[in-house]
């Protein structure tokens, strides 16, 4: 089936040069536009060399003596006599023991000292340790002893310190160290809040209290 159509009449065929002859009159309409110059109608103003003078006063020179160094006392030599009398019985000791003398025992009045050894630090226990009065009150400690650093503050860091310490057999807590950092000043907050807390429950084995370690997180969040 043959088309009707003329083919002088088709107008696609005349896109292409139009397109290119489009672009081009846009460059250089682009081109003119950046590398127009407008010089200002009028006469530049005249800068005249300036003539002030400053003067600039001399400072004479002034040399100054130090101060006499203060006068010391000599040091008082105090004269010890080197005569010193010795009473021989004092000291009776005889270097010429033979083989077969008994050399007595010495017997100290106090018992030799013990080893004392620290009790084992658990890292497991079947109680834990636990603040007193629970959550509610150790949120509460929080609350009224945990000050948010200027530094963090105008940084705007926030985030969590995990800090980790020592349950002792009576409650006591000791060697508070930071597990996770976050800078800012927060890390030294949380080990001056855990190291000056209240006494704890310590944790139990077989119902006995044992040391523990105890690892908590403290939160720093802005508003």
């Amino acid at each position: 089936m043959e088309t009707k159509k003329n083919p002088n009449a088709d107008l696609r065929k005349w896109s292409t040069p139009l397109f290119y002859f489009g672009l081009t009159c846009s460059l250089g309409i682009c081109l003119t536009a950046f590398e127009w110059k407008s010089y200002p109608e009028g006469k530049l103003k005249e800068i005249n060399s300036q003539t002030d003078i400053w003067e600039i006063p001399e400072v004479p020179i002034s040399i100054q003596t130090p101060p006499p160094p203060p006068e010391t006392a000599p040091p008082l030599v105090t004269e010890v006599p080197n005569e010193i009398t010795i009473d021989p019985q004092d000291f009776n000791i005889d270097i010429n023991m033979g083989e077969d003398v008994e050399i007595p025992t010495v017997v100290l009045p106090n018992s030799p000292p013990k080893d004392d050894k620290a009790d084992e630090i658990l890292d497991f226990t079947e109680v834990q340790a636990t603040f007193k009065g629970g959550m509610e009150k150790w949120t509460a400690y929080l609350k009224e002893n945990l000050t948010y650093p200027s530094q963090a503050r105008r940084m705007g860091i926030e985030g969590v310190v995990l800090v980790r310490f020592v349950v002792n057999k009576d409650g006591s807590v000791q060697d508070a160290e930071v597990v996770r950092s976050l800078g800012g000043g927060c890390d030294e907050i949380a080990l001056k809040v855990v190291a000056n807390s209240p006494e704890w429950n310590p944790g139990k084995i077989g119902g006995n209290a044992v040391r523990s370690r105890k690892v908590i997180p403290i939160r720093f969040r802005l508003n």
